[in-house]
């Protein structure tokens, strides 16, 4: 039935596929710019540690398939989140993939593994069959390639849902391919977190060419139950022989400790245990080609439905085995569906062009559209998962896909309302169809805002929208024990919310006190903007409850000279913490006052009340030295998060973490201060970012890290949940961007003056006009138009005009 149902979606796609090539309209090619290894490596050099954690395998435009490379780690500060890590030995090339994220892997799912013997090979334990790698691994936008030491390269490309590998043997020895479907990217450093095999099945058929089945895995990040994941493989070439076999559950860590050997079954199917079992057989396949076969060809569908979907996905998204036609159809899709959005015709400093489409490519990896191929509910709505996370991507991430691709936003916001109605919560992060984890506030909240206020409507049910965002502001959600925090659940809502409605702030009875209670203000503003449009009577409910953090800002509170911080206060007017220190958070995690980012840091991150702010330090003058002494090396004296590995440098601001995103952009709310926006983000940018492995601060975040820097180049940056945009001052002295997404509407970027000392803005205007504001409007944008910047080497005052707004300001 697999084979007569491949063959009928092969006939049928290779028409379709050659109408889709010839309809190619060829202009210029911007996949030269990615490089996908920038973020691979970290603060020590040919290691991941502290690294970007980002996946640089073949993969398309938030494709469901994301095909790459598993290594081993042997650093126990060290996990292979997205498989690929610089030092490690190759364990097998996996379909399922996330990138740049922190905290414990998940996925790696979905495996295959060149092999030319197994001679004192334990197919149970891949630390007796992995390979070092003989020379640096190839990437480019859909396309990955890897030189094995025991003589194999394994080529690769993907498409939406299936990928291709093509095995390069050599002339002498054995030519095997291993399917373990037991396979997953186990964790180091979080055990409650780690991922395990369940259960699993694989068929093959008579001669052996084809094979499918499913895996069954359970745990990761989001400490989710179990998933299910359907694949379907097919060969270029009839193996030889096919062995399916089995073996015992072993020690996930370590499975050569439990000295158990694989057996091989005389059968064309193999199941690992019965229905619902977690702990059952390691179940896998193991082909070997004739020794002429010095190229084997492998196609792999994916499918959370079924095994025949993920044949037919085969058939009709990779109907030919040559591997450049799917590599060749992947970049035209990168050039077209992204790179493509900005251009410019400065071409004059390649490093910078490196970086800035690279990033650009790595905002575009996750999540995971599987609209179609979610397996918990029927649905006409948009599906997306691998949201790691709305905390993380919310700041900027999600803003860029609102200019450019509002088609693609919108589908992300029915996705998160869609979640909301079938299981009562937006999520925060989701990964394999489960909600969680919760770092801080509901801040899929923040991103419903963000598209609303910026007029995106198209088929969002905005009163489901406005209803999902309530459930988050006025309904606890029940406590999961996440043995990082007890106090309530990590899996979505607001666990907190208990205080919140009480207090108006979040005590100490809860973990994460200072930094939720300003994530939880800023999602109580979301909700207030909403409120304009579907329930005007609540709006001033929401906008008051988002002055929530002012109850927690402690006037007479000192640190390094200056007075008056957020600051974690007790119940019932009991007053604040005693001696509290805000340069210091402990380890800056799940049970500290503040997640991942000193209190020093969370004091800038309310921008819907900067008027409030800015009174409470003292006046402007007493806000731009606090800013200033943000960007003071030394000052930092503490790690933050994830075992210290969420920070960089020593200053207080730190530029490998979603808090202080913004900070350095503040200066704008201050009259005649947008040259030291200007300067910080220089600074940060010459300093942290770069075009070589270790070219990112920190975890790239789903490309939260990644959209940062694009912001910056492009001399923007959003104020998320307002249609406003800080102006900066650009990178390139001409910018194109197709905004809108209908492409007939482009924004103009000019600078004039631009070189490696002229930077420093000294007139603007917009679409045509004189500007004398720091700030431009959505309105301003959003149907192209044009900024000209005229840059100078001297820091001149040139913005008088109103300050951005505050449209959250609220006296209590």
């Amino acid at each position: 039935m697999l084979l007569l149902a491949a063959v009928a979606f092969l006939i049928a796609a290779l028409l379709t596929f050659g109408e889709a090539q010839n309809s190619s309209n060829p202009t210029t090619d911007y996949t030269g710019y990615v490089n996908a290894f920038i973020g691979t490596q970290g603060s020590v050099p040919g290691t991941s540690y502290n690294g970007g954690n980002v996946f640089p395998g073949a993969a398309l435009p938030f494709g469901a398939v994301k095909v790459g490379i598993d290594t081993t780690v042997f650093n126990l500060s060290i996990d292979a989140n997205a498989g690929y890590t610089p030092d490690g030995n190759v364990t097998a090339i996996s379909f399922l993939h996330e990138s740049g994220t922190g905290g414990a892997p998940k996925y790696g799912v979905v495996p295959q593994m060149p092999l030319t013997t197994i001679e004192n090979v334990n197919l149970l334990d891949n630390l007796t069959y992995m390979q070092p790698r003989t020379t640096n691994d190839t990437a480019s936008p859909g396309y990955y390639r890897t030189s094995l030491q025991n003589g194999v390269t394994a080529e690769m490309s993907a498409s939406n849902h299936a990928g291709i590998l093509q095995y390069t043997y050599p002339s002498k020895g054995d030519k095997y391919v291993l399917v373990d479907v037991s396979h997953y990217l186990p964790t180091q450093g979080e055990p409650a977190a780690s991922q395990f095999y369940s259960n699993g099945m694989i068929e093959t058929s008579e001669n052996g060419q084809m094979y499918s089945g499913y895996g069954i895995w359970r745990g990761g990040w989001n400490e989710g139950p179990d998933y299910q994941v359907y694949f379907c493989g097919q060969f270029d070439v009839a193996p030889q022989s096919t062995q399916l076999f089995s073996g015992p559950y072993t020690d996930p860590y370590w499975p050569n400790s439990t000295m158990t050997q694989a057996t091989f079954r005389n059968v064309t199917s193999i199941v690992g245990g019965t229905t619902g079992y977690g702990y059952a057989d390691r179940i896998g396949a193991l082909f070997r080609f004739p020794s002429n076969s010095t190229t084997i060809r492998s196609k792999v569908g994916v499918s959370w439905i079924s095994a025949d979907k993920a044949c037919q996905f085969v058939a009709s998204e990779i109907p030919t085995y040559d591997l450049k036609t799917t590599s060749n159809a992947a970049e035209k899709i990168w050039n077209n569906d992204v790179l493509r959005k900005i251009t410019t015709t400065d071409l004059s400093n390649r490093t910078r062009l490196e970086m800035f489409y690279s990033a650009l490519y790595k905002a575009h990896l996750l999540p995971s559209d599987r609209t179609g191929e979610n397996p918990i509910w029927q649905t006409s709505e948009p599906y997306y998962d691998d949201y790691y996370t709305a905390w993380d991507t919310f700041r900027c991430l999600n803003s860029l896909y609102l200019l450019l691709e509002p088609s693609r936003a919108e589908g992300m916001v029915r996705s998160l309302i869609d979640i909301w109605r079938h299981e009562r919560f937006m999520p925060d992060g989701r990964s394999g169809n489960y909600n969680g984890r919760v770092q801080g506030g509901s801040n899929a909240d923040n991103i419903l805002a963000d598209a609303y206020v910026k007029g995106l409507r198209g088929g969002i049910n905005w009163k489901d929208g406005y209803a999902a965002m309530k459930t988050d502001a006025e309904v606890t959600p029940y406590n999961n024990f996440d043995p990082e925090d007890q106090t309530g659940s990590t899996k979505e809502g607001r666990g907190a919310l208990p205080d919140w409605l009480a207090y108006g702030y979040i005590t100490p009875n809860f973990t994460r006190s200072v930094s939720r209670t300003v994530e939880y203000a800023l999602n109580d503003f979301s909700l207030s903007q909403v409120a304009k449009g579907i329930a005007p009577n609540e709006v001033q409910t929401y906008l008051n409850r988002s002055a929530g953090w002012q109850h927690i800002w402690q006037h007479n509170l000192t640190s390094l000279n200056y007075t008056g911080f957020l600051s974690p206060r007790y119940a019932n007017g009991s007053g604040f913490v005693p001696n509290f220190n805000p340069t210091t958070c402990g380890s800056c995690e799940w049970s500290a006052v503040a997640y991942e980012a000193l209190p020093w840091e969370y004091i800038w991150t309310v921008p819907f009340d900067m008027q409030t702010l800015i009174t409470f330090m003292g006046g402007p003058a007493n806000t731009e030295s606090r800013l200033d002494t943000m960007f003071i090396p030394g000052l930092k004296t503490t790690a933050v998060g994830s075992a210290g590995t969420n920070g960089i440098g020593t200053t207080l601001f730190n530029p490998g973490n979603e808090p202080s995103f913004a900070t350095p952009f503040l200066y704008n709310y201050l009259q005649g201060r947008q040259y030291k926006s200007v300067l910080r983000s220089r600074q940060t940018v010459d300093t942290y970012y770069s075009s070589s492995p270790s070219g990112l601060p920190g975890n790239s975040d789903a490309g939260a890290i990644d959209s940062w820097l694009i912001w910056n180049m492009l001399g923007l940056y959003p104020v998320v949940t307002q249609p406003v945009y800080l102006l900066l001052s650009p990178w390139f002295d001409d910018i194109a961007i197709n905004v809108g997404g209908s492409g007939n509407a482009t924004l103009r970027i000019m600078a004039k003056g631009l070189s490696d000392t002229s930077y420093f803005v000294q007139s603007v205007r917009v679409n045509g006009q004189q500007w004398n504001q720091s700030w431009v409007s959505h309105d301003d944008i959003k149907d192209g138009g044009s900024i000209e910047f005229m840059l100078g080497s001297e820091m001149v005052s040139w913005d008088t005009g109103a300050l951005p707004p505050s449209p959250g300001h609220v006296t209590l």
